[in-house]
């Protein structure tokens, strides 16, 4: 089977031009002959801490999934990736993957990443998604790194799929942080999908992000969060060999494998005993709990909810 994982360079917040975008990139995927096209998380939104994300919720069956389903069947493939989805009276990172006679399946993000939490929920599934391919594994960006993603798909699925919206440190220093911590950053990442794909024994398709992030800082105001998502959309084996691969600085396009989706190998790495997979940097960590704080009540119910459902979203 051939499959491919795309690479965007995504503008933040530009729903209409992402939507384009990532038509583009997965149609030539399709076209080159790729049977299943992975597209990134947020592939409408890439993510960021900006006033226009509120306007970037789109219902889960609005124009997103209709591309996705148009694609679909037109060239007979599978197509998969996942958006800020507005579902009864919340919006979640839903990822959708959809397959050519219509049939659709479905996983929620289990939990947001530090800003993200102003704009969805986590969701409860088990990312193990039942379809005629088989059991495909569904892994969102930090999701990858921690343990009990592993955990309950272990000896459950016959492939990982998924992607990363995967932002580094901003240009301008903050204090506290080292000038190195971008490299551990970009090296925890790289190793993400092959430490994954150890410890299941099974192939993972990864697509990402590879584009610059000009947004703000929560609780800092007038700090501009000028960055870049760090690529490395990969297609590994089961053994941890990665089949292909593309860098940050090749920014947009795609990669394509031929794998037997149902080939497995014997896990090779351990499950850690421990909530992250790597060791995360004590700075990372810091930030990650204080911005999961703030971006909740962001959401809950002070900004993002009362905005949506103003324009009649939730």
């Amino acid at each position: 089977m051939k499959v491919a994982a795309v690479q965007m360079e995504a503008e933040l917040a530009n729903v209409n031009a992402n939507l384009e975008m990532a038509e583009r990139l997965a149609e030539s995927a399709l076209r080159d002959g790729a049977e299943m096209v992975i597209i990134p998380e947020f592939f409408t939104t890439a993510m960021g801490f900006h006033p226009n994300m509120l306007d970037s919720v789109r219902k889960i069956d609005g124009k997103p999934m209709q591309m996705m389903k148009k694609l679909a069947t037109k060239h007979n493939g599978i197509i998969g990736g996942s958006f800020i989805a507005s579902r009864g009276q919340d919006a979640y990172n839903t990822f959708i993957l959809v397959f050519p006679d219509g049939k659709m399946f479905f996983h929620d993000k289990d939990q947001p990443t530090m800003w993200e939490n102003c704009y969805y929920i986590a969701g409860d599934d088990d990312g193990v998604l039942k379809t005629p391919l088989g059991n495909i594994g569904v892994a969102l960006c930090w999701e990858l790194v921690r343990s009990r993603t592993p955990t309950r798909q272990l000896n459950r699925v016959d492939m990982v799929v998924g992607g990363s919206c995967w932002w580094t440190l901003p240009e301008a220093q903050v204090p506290g942080f080292p000038l190195n911590l971008d490299d551990q950053v970009v090296k925890i990442l790289v190793e993400t999908p092959r430490k994954l794909a150890r410890m299941l024994g099974v192939h993972v398709i990864h697509s990402s992000h590879a584009g610059e992030l000009d947004g703000k800082m929560p609780l800092i105001p007038g700090f501009q969060y000028k960055s870049h998502y760090c690529g490395e959309t990969q297609i590994v084996d089961g053994s941890g060999k990665i089949l292909e691969r593309m860098k940050q600085e090749e920014g947009e396009g795609f990669i394509t494998a031929d794998i037997d989706p149902k080939q497995k190998w014997d896990p090779s790495e351990p499950i850690p005993n421990r909530f992250w997979i790597p060791h995360l940097p004590l700075q990372i960590r810091f930030i990650w709990f204080y911005q999961n704080l703030y971006g909740k009540r962001f959401y809950y119910p002070k900004i993002a909810k009362r905005y949506w459902k103003r324009k009649g979203l939730v």
